[in-house]
C-alpha cells in the first residue's frame, strides 16, 4: 500500500456554511452559492472544476438553512418530466449535468467557527489521503488549470499546497498572507503565513486565495488549533503550524482569470465578463453593452 504522502488526491471539500450577509436580503431565503452567475449557480461552476480536475468525490460542509444545496445537486423527476413532456431537451440536459457532474455529499458543520472547523468536519470523509478544498466566493475560469498544476505540485513535492495571489500592499490586510523563498519561479515555498495581517506587518503581497491542496496531517493540527483572528479556527494558522514544525508548503503564484463572487460588485463584473464571452449571449450582449456605455454621462455631468 502507499504512504498517505504519496497517494492520489482523489476528493475535494467545499465549504458551504457561510451565512452570505454581504447579498442580504437576497440570501435571508437563497443560499449565497446558489445565487446565478449568468445561469449556474456559483456553486456549479466550484464542482465542475474539481471534476475536471479528476476529483469526482465531492463533500459540502454545510449549516442551517443550507437544505436547497442539497436539493439542487438531487434529482428532480417532476421538473424532468415536465421538460421532457415539452421536448426542451436543452434544458432538460442542463438540468441533468448538474447531477451527474460529481458524487456530492454532504455533512454539516453545526456551528460557525470558522474556515479551519469548516474544513475539520471532513476528516472522516478525507481519511488519510490529500484532498482539495475549493471555496465558493473564488471562480476560476476554466481556461486557466489553476488546480491541475497545484494537484502536480503536491503529487512532486507532497505536503501542501495553497493558491497565491499578489493583492498589492493595500488590501494584503484582507487575506491571509505568506513569506516565501526567494525566487522567480510560479511555485515557491512558503517559510510563513499570518491571517489579514495589518498592512505593515504583512510579509509579502502573495495573498492565498480560495484553492488548497492539504495534507491530511493538517486534521491533527486543526484539532490542536486555538481560535485566532475574529475568535475563529483559522486554517491559515493550521498551515502555519505545518510549515513551522518543517513540513513542506508550497505555494503556486496564480495570474490567470479569477472572478470574486463574495462582493457585490465583482460579483456584477463575473457575471457581465461570462456572459459577454458565450457564443449565445456574448455578441448581442456586448454590443448591448457598447451602446450603454456610450450613453452614460460624462462624469460629473450632472443629471437631466
Amino acid at each position: 500500500m502507499p504512504t498517505p504522502s504519496t497517494r492520489p488526491t482523489r476528493k475535494a471539500v467545499i465549504p458551504v456554511a457561510g451565512m452570505g450577509t454581504r447579498f442580504l436580503p437576497a440570501t435571508k431565503a437563497v443560499p449565497k452559492e446558489l445565487l446565478p452567475v449568468v445561469d449556474r449557480p456559483a456553486l456549479q461552476y466550484i464542482v465542475e472544476e474539481a471534476a475536471r480536475a479528476g476529483l469526482t468525490e465531492v463533500l459540502m460542509v454545510t449549516g442551517r438553512n443550507k437544505g436547497a444545496i442539497e436539493d439542487f445537486f438531487d434529482r428532480a423527476p417532476e421538473l424532468e418530466a415536465a421538460l421532457e413532456k415539452k421536448g426542451d431537451a436543452d434544458r432538460l440536459a442542463a438540468v441533468h449535468a448538474s447531477t451527474e457532474i460529481a458524487q456530492v455529499h454532504f455533512v454539516r458543520q453545526g456551528e460557525a467557527r470558522g474556515l479551519g472547523h469548516a474544513v475539520l468536519q471532513a476528516a472522516a470523509f478525507v481519511g488519510d489521503e490529500p484532498f482539495a478544498v475549493l471555496l465558493g466566493d473564488d471562480l476560476i475560469d476554466a481556461r486557466d488549470h489553476l488546480l491541475e498544476q497545484m494537484l502536480q505540485v503536491q503529487a512532486e513535492h507532497g505536503g501542501s499546497v495553497v493558491a497565491l495571489l499578489d493583492v498589492g500592499r493595500e488590501d494584503i490586510d484582507k487575506y491571509g498572507a505568506v513569506a516565501v523563498e526567494p525566487g522567480g519561479s510560479d511555485v515557491v515555498t512558503i517559510t510563513g503565513l499570518v491571517e489579514k495581517p495589518p498592512v505593515d506587518e504583512a510579509p509579502s503581497t502573495l495573498a492565498v486565495i480560495g484553492r488548497y491542496v492539504l495534507a491530511p496531517e493538517v486534521f491533527a493540527v486543526l484539532r490542536g488549533t486555538a481560535p485566532g483572528r475574529g475568535g475563529e479556527i483559522q486554517l491559515t494558522d493550521a498551515l502555519a503550524t505545518l510549515v513551522e514544525r518543517g513540513e513542506p508548503v508550497h505555494g503556486v503564484v496564480f495570474s490567470g482569470r479569477r472572478y470574486d463572487t463574495g462582493d457585490r460588485l465583482d460579483y456584477l463584473k463575473a457575471v457581465v465578463r461570462l456572459a459577454a464571452e458565450r457564443d449565445d449571449l456574448g455578441p448581442p450582449l456586448r454590443a448591448w453593452l457598447a451602446e450603454f456605455v456610450a450613453d452614460l454621462p460624462a462624469e460629473g455631468a450632472s443629471g437631466a
